[in-house]
């Protein structure tokens, strides 16, 4: 009987001691949170990657929400959303956020979606790409001088560095504004001279190229987003003499109401969109320069990128 008591007692004792010593492994400290998810269309598996959790509360950044561990959520339309976990654990309360990317449409990418309230800014690029160029307005549009150096429309060539501070406003509801910071537009020197507009300002080298910066108002106006067109224009010949009728085949394009532009105003208001992203858009914008019986037909392109405004 003695050492059945003593074999217990040891037992009892060693068990306490584990215990203990488990217990110091597994500190008491606050909970640790992070996420992982995975996407099939617009269905995302989220899971917890939690230690000392005891609930979990995720927000799914669209409104709804879930106290599941590992919840498998379905967005009813594509977008970037901010996703929060709350976990609590010991007493201790922490968060863990990610940024979901699902199934983002073209106007989401210009608009910024139902998230910007207020619509999405945007302006030229002064560090601009290598696709960046002033081109013949031909079926390929042939590049006649590269814009691939920082600030090349500002002090580096044509000395109009106001170009790069206008602000063009697209909202998801159809909305659009133009926010000139100096009074005025980038515009056609044709254009300006032949519809009297006022030109702020016109250097020797922009004038060889038929640009300068023109007085506007802007409007109230809509747009519409074109993803997939063929846009017929009637171009001319840089010498004015041979207009030639143009298709340029599934393109993306933009088109605002009323006189209004973006980024670039000249006879042809409608821009073709080579490359959006929602950060990121190439926009070719038509330029007239004859002032022949064609004068109002482009005979140029420039191609410019535009980035987002925080």
């Amino acid at each position: 009987m003695k050492k059945i008591l003593f074999i217990s007692l040891f037992v009892f004792v060693v068990g306490q001691v584990l215990l203990t010593s488990c217990k110091d492994e597994e500190p008491e400290g606050p909970p640790i949170a992070g996420i992982f998810y995975s996407i099939a269309n617009k269905q995302v598996a989220f899971t917890a990657l939690t230690k000392r959790a005891e609930t979990w509360n995720w927000d799914f950044g669209d409104g709804q929400s879930s106290t599941e561990m590992n919840p498998v959520h379905i967005y009813q339309e594509g977008g970037i959303y901010d996703v929060k976990l709350t976990v609590s654990g010991n007493g201790k309360t922490v968060e863990a956020t990610t940024v979901v990317s699902l199934a983002i449409s073209k106007m989401q990418m210009l608009t910024g979606g139902l998230k910007a309230a207020n619509g999405k800014k945007w302006k030229i690029s002064s560090a601009h790409s290598d696709k960046d160029a002033f081109a013949l307005a031909d079926d390929k549009f042939t590049m006649v001088q590269a814009i691939n150096v920082p600030g090349m429309l500002g002090n580096v060539a044509l000395g109009l560095p106001e170009v790069y501070d206008d602000i063009f406003i697209f909202k998801h509801d159809g909305n659009y504004s133009h926010s000139p910071q100096h009074g005025g537009a980038f515009a056609g020197l044709l254009y300006s001279m032949l519809t009297q507009q006022q030109i702020l300002k016109a250097t020797e080298m922009s004038q060889r190229f038929g640009l300068c910066y023109t007085a506007w108002t802007p409007q109230a106006a809509t747009f519409t987003l074109n993803e997939k067109k063929d846009l017929e224009i009637t171009t001319v010949s840089t010498d004015g003499n041979t207009p030639a009728d143009r298709v340029y085949k599934d393109v993306m394009t933009l088109t605002f109401s009323g006189a209004e532009f973006i980024g670039f105003m000249d006879f042809t208001r409608e821009c073709i969109i080579q490359e959006l992203t929602p950060s990121k858009m190439r926009l070719a914008m038509f330029v007239s320069t004859t002032q022949k019986a064609h004068y109002n037909k482009p005979s140029y392109v420039i191609i410019l990128t535009f980035e987002t405004v925080p």
